[in-house]
């Protein structure tokens, strides 16, 4: 079918030869997932460090796709939240001089820093698109900053400390009580 759309001379007049189509979809209302995060964390007393122990996500997107792409966008997510609540940071010098330029001082979380995600998912089909699909990419990083920020504030028995939680800022608060 191919080869006779592109290389046909037997094509009615006025009909060049090719195949292509063009379709816009544009969805009745917006889709959003949903789900939860949980986080299990403990800080030690004498070091200040937090270690997460336990995270578990359950999220929603709808009809999968590719259950594996889900999976590895939600881990990434994950990591994403975790490294923006326990250690990166934006930092100056008292002369506001950037300190953390480069990735040589900005920290990030390495894989073994990270606890095994522990992931479900329910599905819920949406009835605004053919495919009863929703969006997964921001679900692990909206999940996971505020359920790390309430198990290090529940260890620390602290309605709230501002990210990231490095061991001295922790350290500090453990000892001014």
């Amino acid at each position: 079918m191919a080869a006779t759309a592109n290389l046909s001379n037997t094509l009615a007049t006025g009909i060049e030869p090719g195949l292509e189509t063009t379709v816009f979809f544009e969805p009745e209302a917006c889709v959003f997932p949903f789900g939860t995060h949980i986080c299990v964390a403990e800080v030690d007393k004498e070091t200040g460090n937090a270690e997460i122990t336990r995270f578990v996500a359950v999220d929603d997107c709808g009809r999968q796709i590719n259950p594996l792409l889900v999976q590895g966008q939600v881990h990434g997510g994950i990591a994403q939240g975790i490294g923006q609540a326990m250690v990166e940071g934006v930092e100056y010098s008292e002369d506001g001089q950037l300190l953390t330029a480069t990735l040589m001082d900005y920290a990030m979380p390495l894989a073994s820093e990270l606890p095994v995600f522990e992931l479900d998912h329910t599905i819920t089909l949406t009835p605004v698109n053919p495919l009863g699909v929703k969006g997964v990419g921001e679900a692990g990083t909206i999940g996971s900053t505020p359920a790390v920020a309430a198990a290090v504030a529940d260890a620390l028995n602290v309605a709230h400390v501002d990210m990231p939680f490095k061991a001295e800022k922790l350290w500090k608060i453990i000892h001014q009580q």
